[in-house]
């Protein structure tokens, strides 16, 4: 069954939302002083937002949640080849909240930074090889 207009027009929107963020983290990193923290932040984005576009593609609800897991094993349901993916990205999830919050004054390096982006960046490119040219033609 082909998806809706309005299911392809809500998957294009968070695939819009999750190249935003990658386009932050890529901009944080070259910042005349990196921001690490925020850097990691917008990869664990992201990569989540890439997993919502596949879930809403299939129709697959979804609760309001910043677990890489528990949306990638979503997404299991749907491709079992991501299974590898899934468990190099579901690190990011703390990412979420870890340094964005005062209190615990560690940052992440710029190894830990650049890793985060890497992966966020072959979710989402794993992700659009997934969904129909029509979900994300202005995406890419």
């Amino acid at each position: 069954m082909q998806p809706d207009q309005a299911r392809l027009a809500d998957t294009a929107a968070w695939l819009a939302k999750a190249r935003l963020d990658l386009r932050s983290a890529e901009h944080a990193l070259t910042a005349s002083e990196p921001l690490h923290e925020d850097v990691a932040f917008h990869s664990q984005q992201a990569a989540e937002k890439s997993f919502k576009a596949l879930l809403t593609l299939h129709d697959i609800p979804f609760r309001k949640t910043h677990s890489i897991e528990e949306l990638g094993r979503q997404c299991l349901g749907i491709d079992p080849s991501l299974r590898t993916l899934v468990d190099r990205a579901a690190p990011l999830s703390e990412y979420a909240w870890r340094f964005r919050y005062p209190g615990e004054e560690v940052q992440p390096t710029a190894d830990e930074a650049r890793e985060s982006l890497q992966i966020a960046r072959e979710v989402f490119e794993a992700i659009l090889d997934r969904l129909p040219p029509e979900a994300h033609q202005k995406v890419r």
